[in-house]
């Protein structure tokens, strides 16, 4: 009887884990329709889920000189750390394309900040999606830890 209960548990927290990532991606399909990318025509947008359960959107925000330009990744990060959330558990990425969209490289590293082993979900087109976590996306990635070995 015990192993059962284990297992319903278990169970449990894995349908409210699906739930919550259907959510998180649910949202950032929500925030890519406010993009301004008047220059790409590549509207992302990205949510993120802190350890207290909040969730914080973004979109890709484009600028005439394109250095500028700000990934949605990184706005809904900022959003979630000008709230005072540090702990990061999970982020959504959307876009409007046949495969999920994977984060650039900057803001992999800017996301390995708040948590190296977060998970992400991928998201394109027609439901198509795609879950990795952050370490696999970046691997040696450079962290407060690699401060510690300089002299």
């Amino acid at each position: 009887m015990k192993k059962n209960t284990i297992l319903s548990c278990t169970s449990r927290r894995q349908a409210a884990e699906q739930v919550a990532d259907q959510f998180l991606a649910a949202e950032a399909q929500r925030a890519r329709r406010m993009a301004y990318a008047p220059y790409s025509s590549f509207p992302v947008g990205a949510a993120v889920l802190t350890r207290e359960g909040g969730i914080f959107t973004g979109c890709n925000v484009e600028n005439a000189s394109y250095g500028l330009t700000v990934c949605a990744e990184r706005n809904a990060l900022a959003r979630a750390v000008s709230e005072g959330h540090r702990e990061i558990l999970a982020i959504a990425i959307a876009a409007d394309t046949p495969e999920p969209v994977s984060p650039c490289g900057a803001c992999r590293q800017v996301l390995a900040e708040f948590n190296p082993r977060m998970k992400v979900i991928m998201l394109g087109r027609g439901g198509r999606r795609s879950v990795s976590t952050l370490d696999r996306l970046l691997p040696g990635a450079f962290t407060k830890r690699s401060l510690k070995h300089t002299k």
